[in-house]
């Protein structure tokens, strides 16, 4: 008995020392990685709030979207809530905005903390611009292949997604991810420039219509007084002109466009009488 207590107590020791040194490893490692970011950024680290960070990394969001078909709006979301806006020692010493760990094939430098087990090792990159290039290559992985014949406008499935191929294992990622969006309106980064171009057009063209409107009432001037005895009619397709009636309103009541009115009823000017009989159909 006393031969297994002192096996225990051997085995126990070894564990514990083995422990101490692993953790000494990555201890010294650490402060390596930390002493190499606080000489490259002067020991003075950016401070950032949610809207400063957006702002500082919109960009370069838009710019992997474009190379990559992944939303801007996600690649955002996700850096504001892995990174804490960009203020996390993962961020800031690693300029690892993701989340990234280690993986058999990284050959970078590594940076230790606890996340879902003691001492899980993350990826290091020289500058922030890298971290969200990585980001979008490790996205191009298989089990991620399906998100990309999504539509890069729909956020939300993309949100899902992400927790289906288990980039994260917190059950609330995708409404984390989904209400960031939607807080911070994120969804106008996922539209690329031809897109906006096009928008603005179809706005500018609905804008002068709407502007014009007014001046097509103005242009028509309304008749004065009808004959004696005249009466606006609908029969076989004709319409007679009464007081108030304009080319505008006539056309507008029954569906048509001043110019087809004006086809219609083989007409060169603007103007119309009181008994006027115009063909409507």
């Amino acid at each position: 008995m006393r031969s297994y207590l002192h096996l225990y107590v051997l085995a126990f020791a070894l564990l514990f020392l083995c422990s101490c040194g692993a953790s000494r490893k990555y201890s010294s490692n650490n402060k390596q990685i930390e002493k190499a970011a606080n000489k490259a950024n002067n020991n003075s680290y950016k401070s950032y709030n949610t809207l400063s960070y957006i702002d500082e990394f919109k960009a370069v969001a838009i710019e992997e979207m474009n190379a990559y078909g992944i939303p801007a709006s996600i690649t955002l979301a996700q850096g504001i809530l892995e990174s804490g806006s960009g203020n996390s020692d993962l961020a800031k010493y690693a300029n690892n905005h993701f989340g990234i760990k280690c993986t058999s094939d990284w050959k970078g430098k590594n940076y230790f903390r606890d996340d879902d087990q003691k001492n899980d090792c993350f990826r290091v990159y020289k500058d922030a611009r890298e971290s969200f290039k990585d980001h979008s290559e490790f996205l191009k992985r298989k089990r991620y292949s399906f998100l990309f014949q999504l539509d890069k406008n729909d956020y939300k499935s993309w949100a899902q997604g992400l927790k289906t191929a288990g980039y994260a294992t917190n059950p609330r990622y995708p409404d984390l991810l989904i209400n960031t969006i939607e807080k911070y309106q994120l969804y106008q980064y996922d539209q690329s420039e031809s897109e906006k171009q096009k928008i603005a057009r179809e706005d500018r063209v609905f804008t002068e219509i709407n502007q014009n409107i007014p001046q097509e009432k103005k242009k028509f001037t309304p008749v004065d007084t009808p004959p004696a005895g005249a009466k606006p009619i609908l029969a076989d397709g004709t319409y007679t002109v009464v007081k108030g009636d304009t080319l505008y309103n006539i056309a507008k009541r029954f569906n048509l466009t001043v110019d087809e009115l004006k086809m219609l009823n083989e007409m060169t000017a603007d103007s119309i009488k009181l008994g006027q009989i115009l063909k409507v159909k």
